[in-house]
């Protein structure tokens, strides 16, 4: 069966993602699917990934290497080959000039048409991890690099030093959480997305069946996808960062998951 048109084409996309594993778990089968229809896509993790771990004697550097390479392997899974690693100290992010700036520097480098980073607000709904603060200090500074600094000439003028013209950013995605407007038909990439997120072994230590503990994100996606018409979605917020006006919020009769299918058709 024919997956359900994304909005639009994409050539580059930029993946925004706090820790080594966020690409996977929030973005992992939409990512595959980008890449299976002809877009190149870049990871930019921002920390070391040195607080995912259970064991506080293992050195720091030595986990941050385990999950560097874990997620080289898992953007392998997915067909990314690009991993940029900005090595900010895991657990301590906040939406800062000098992360706004690190930030910048990637999309005027990579000059995406499309983004895929964190929500910047806290979800009350959604479990409590899905709000980590690390996910809200990027959510920030990703949507102010994409705007304004990117685009701006005057923000950051080192960066023109740099050779790194201004750039502007066509779309944002972040996941949707209680305010999902989009649904991406994932039926053919979903058992890569696991499949990528089981290769961070490190996270699964502990477990007799990793595959069972990632079962709920699975569930998560049947459940878009019945919202959709399909077996399997992804959820996100979709931002065009040149629309004119927000469309406001659907009047109380459309705010059904069919409703929601439509628009993302």
């Amino acid at each position: 069966m024919v997956p359900a048109p994304l909005p639009r084409r994409f050539h580059e996309v930029l993946v925004i993602a706090a820790h080594p594993d966020d690409a996977e778990f929030s973005f992992g089968a939409t990512v595959a699917r980008l890449v299976d229809e002809g877009a190149r896509v870049t990871y930019v993790v921002v920390t070391d990934g040195s607080q995912g771990g259970e064991d506080p004697t293992e050195p720091a550097e030595d986990l941050a290497a385990r999950r560097y390479a874990e997620q080289r392997e898992a953007a392998r899974v997915l067909g990314v080959t690009d991993v940029v690693f900005l090595g900010f100290p895991d657990g301590l992010l906040a939406d800062t000039p000098e992360l706004r700036l690190a930030l910048t520097r990637q999309i005027r480098r990579h000059r995406p048409d499309l983004v895929l980073t964190h929500q910047p607000l806290r979800s009350l709904q959604f479990p409590i991890g899905a709000s980590h603060p690390d996910h809200l200090a990027v959510g920030h500074s990703a949507l102010s690099a994409v705007y304004p600094d990117a685009r701006n000439p005057r923000a950051f003028p080192e960066l023109l030093a740099e050779g790194l013209a201004a750039h502007r950013v066509a779309e944002v995605w972040v996941p949707g959480h209680e305010h999902t407007d989009l649904l991406v038909d994932v039926d053919r990439t979903v058992e890569r997305k696991v499949a990528a997120i089981l290769t961070h072994r490190s996270q699964f230590l502990g477990s007799s069946d990793p595959r069972a503990d990632v079962q709920w994100v699975v569930d998560r996606m049947r459940g878009n996808g019945k919202a959709l018409g399909c077996d399997y979605a992804e959820a996100y917020k979709r931002i065009i960062t040149d629309a004119a006006a927000a469309a406001g919020p659907p009047p109380p009769e459309s705010r059904s998951g069919d409703q929601v299918s439509v628009a993302a058709r």
